[in-house]
């Protein structure tokens, strides 16, 4: 190891740890800025030093005083990823299995995106990718545009339904 490089396990003492009556004030605070779930908390908590039990009352109460719902951390997530970063539902799902989401909240999240709203952003992502490619060949240009839309987490039946059927897809 080299001189004044720390293991992960010496930097997380580094921290300053923090007694159970600190932390849920920290994390009040943390979850009132904006929606978080269980996992985020409970990992922030795990980084405070805090052990198991303690980590666990803490969601409890986080919990029970409205500072965290995974349902409604689910649906805030989902929401802000499709409109903001325009993400298909394949990512956002993923995401949110990241975040250790029941399927059910997951599903109530997946609800919340109206589907002429995502087919109109998926056209938007691949009329965008599309026009960037130009000097190819049509074959060129779909794949790299359906490739794009993919790696976006749109629906490959979606996006070559689109690519096929869309006049403006041909130059």
């Amino acid at each position: 190891m080299a001189i004044g490089s720390f293991s992960d396990d010496e930097e997380v003492s580094k921290k300053k740890k923090l007694t159970p009556k600190q932390a849920l004030v920290k994390m009040m605070k943390y979850c009132a800025y904006q929606e978080r779930s269980q996992h985020e908390v409970r990992q922030k908590l795990y980084e405070h030093g805090l052990y198991s039990i303690e980590v666990e009352e803490i969601i409890s109460e986080l919990i029970v005083e409205g500072f965290v719902n995974e349902e409604r951390f689910a649906i805030a997530f989902a929401g802000g990823k499709f409109r903001v970063k325009a993400w298909g539902r394949i990512k956002i799902k993923h995401a949110l299995q990241q975040h250790k989401i029941s399927e059910y909240c997951v599903k109530k999240a997946m609800k919340i995106i109206d589907e002429d709203d995502y087919l109109e952003s998926l056209k938007m992502t691949l009329l965008s990718r599309w026009n960037k490619l130009k000097g190819k060949t049509d074959f060129e240009r779909k794949n790299l545009t359906a490739r794009f839309a993919q790696t976006k987490g749109y629906e490959s039946e979606l996006i070559w339904q689109l690519l096929r059927e869309d006049k403006d897809f041909s130059s």
